[in-house]
């Protein structure tokens, strides 16, 4: 049964743009009869912080005292789930610039050299899977643009899910989510409309072909 693994980390509980879009995408995907779907919320359901050092590496990698048998479960819970997943698809605004906090305590669990990254001459068993990230963001980040180049939370993803875990990482993003006011501000709302609409196309068009 072809499954896919939903994360989400916005804080908004409603009005999401990156919820939305990461529901039509799980909904497209779902379409497929005998898919699946796991839904995981980090900012509802939060991951801990890494509380030990030695859980950043596989077991016979590991140099040290060793982690509590409680937060080994939990990390082990998260690995199983995501092996589990033929798809990943991530949905996350930009909060500072970066990754929401709950976003990187997850990354910090699932990543694990050794085990789901390359480490040692071991490949990834993650190596060739889809992984869609979804991020939103407030303003322009476009070329030229103020705010170009100050997305630091794709780029984090692309190198950890991308070339330490091998998965095959594609990227649906959507501005101007934030109108704020000002002048402009009609023209602001026009511009994020548009963008919203060419992303859930995108979306789709991936959920269907992933499927």
């Amino acid at each position: 049964m072809p499954t896919l693994l939903r994360l989400d980390a916005s804080a908004a509980a409603a009005d999401s743009t990156s919820r939305s879009l990461t529901a039509a995408f799980a909904a497209a995907f779902a379409a497929s009869p005998g898919n699946a779907v796991v839904n995981r919320d980090l900012h509802a359901d939060p991951v801990p912080h890494l509380p030990h050092p030695q859980l950043h590496w596989a077991a016979p990698l590991r140099n040290g005292s060793a982690p509590d048998p409680a937060n080994e479960a939990r990390q082990e819970a998260l690995i199983v789930e995501l092996l589990a997943a033929d798809v990943l698809v991530i949905g996350y605004p930009l909060y500072n610039y970066s990754l929401p906090s709950s976003l990187k305590a997850w990354i910090d669990h699932v990543h694990v050299p050794g085990r789901t990254a390359a480490a040692a001459g071991s490949g990834s068993p993650l190596a060739g899977r889809p992984a869609v990230l979804v991020v939103t963001r407030g303003g322009d980040y476009g070329p030229g643009a103020l705010n170009e180049g100050r997305d630091l939370a794709t780029p984090v993803l692309e190198l950890v899910l991308g070339e330490e875990m091998g998965m095959d990482v594609s990227v649906v993003a959507c501005q101007w989510t934030l109108a704020g006011n000002g002048s402009d501000r009609e023209a602001r709302l026009r511009r994020g409309e548009r963008e919203r609409a060419a992303a859930l196309e995108a979306v789709r068009v991936l959920g269907s072909r992933l499927n």
